[in-house]
């Protein structure tokens, strides 16, 4: 244990040092003036006295080596710093926008795995027929399938058309946050949340069919099926099991492709949330803010494959974390 929890360390570590170099770099190669994006539309009016007093506020005028090793030496005593849109430590605005954004990836994560394994399931028990064609079609479909497009046409639909969800926001517009019941909070995130699961349920349906095809065509399922055991015992003791391991897995694994569908989710629906804070930073040239939502999100992912690891070896006895020397 002491082997694998330190070798997950320095992983983390290492990915989190490649992730902050390579978005610093990104960000310092830039063609965008930092200061005409931190001004906005009034670039025009901004005097060179100004111009100069807010490169010097930021440090923008600095050389981009010591500017990434003065960042670094204030994130090793644990301070991000400060947010250049929001004006506030960039700890606290990821921690006020991550709330919304988890609620949101919560729910289409829950939703999408739930319904991703039993259709998944549902093909795999019968290859071949109607169902099990309809399904994959339609996961092939959902897999091809932009965030964005699929969030305009549920806008359209439900929201245009049927009037039955908001259009926008994480509550009713102008009231404030401690005016917002739960009810409202649900009824305003529930098509953003579909948006995501919709997206993000083909994968799961496709490999959770694809193994339990496998688990079908086992010696351990036709020596039960000899002893006349009913298709649904089969599918209850001998399958569920065996399918959930590479759909929990799969289900933790894509937690950053959630959060990246999320920041496209939140621009469609107006959602208060991270990912419409990525948009605004990258847009105004919120260094700081960028550099720490980025490690957030690292640490984010890392977190996820690492649980998913974790439960896949207790969901299938015979998984063993062999390079780790866990057994």
């Amino acid at each position: 244990m002491i082997r694998f929890w330190s070798g997950r360390a320095v992983r983390l570590a290492t990915l989190l040092i490649g992730v902050a170099v390579g978005t610093f770099a990104l960000l310092s190669a830039s063609p965008v003036d930092p200061i005409e994006a931190y001004v906005g539309a009034d670039s025009v009016q901004v005097s060179p006295e100004q111009r100069e007093q807010i490169a010097e506020r930021w440090g923008l005028d600095d050389p981009p080596v010591e500017r990434f090793t003065a960042w670094a030496g204030q994130v090793l005593q644990g301070n991000l710093g400060t947010s250049q849109v929001f004006d506030a430590p960039v700890t606290e605005v990821i921690g006020e926008k991550f709330l919304s954004s988890l609620a949101l990836m919560a729910a289409a994560w829950v939703i999408s795995g739930v319904l991703g394994f039993a259709l998944g399931v549902l093909a795999g028990s019968r290859p071949g027929t109607w169902i099990d064609r309809g399904v994959s079609w339609w996961a092939y479909t959902l897999a091809s399938a932009p965030v964005f497009w699929v969030g305009l046409l549920l806008l359209y639909v439900f929201s245009v058309s049927l009037q039955w969800t908001p259009v926008c926001c994480a509550g009713p517009v102008g009231a404030l946050p401690d005016e917002i019941t739960l009810i409202e909070r649900l009824h305003h995130l529930l098509l953003p949340a579909l948006t995501l699961s919709i997206v993000g349920v083909a994968p799961v349906i496709l490999h959770t069919r694809h193994a339990v095809i496998e688990v079908m065509a086992s010696d351990q399922v036709t020596f039960a099926r000899s002893l006349g055991e009913s298709p649904r015992g089969v599918i209850v003791h001998r399958v569920l099991r065996n399918a959930a391991a590479p759909a929990l897995m799969l289900q933790f694994a894509s937690l950053g492709e959630l959060f990246g569908g999320s920041v496209l989710a939140e621009q469609v629906f107006n959602y208060p949330g991270l990912g419409q804070a990525i948009t605004t930073a990258a847009l105004r040239q919120d260094v700081p803010l960028l550099m720490g939502i980025s490690l957030a999100m690292a640490l984010f992912v890392f977190a996820g494959n690492l649980l998913g690891d974790l439960v896949h070896s207790k969901v299938d006895p015979r998984v063993a974390l062999v390079k780790e020397g866990v057994r």
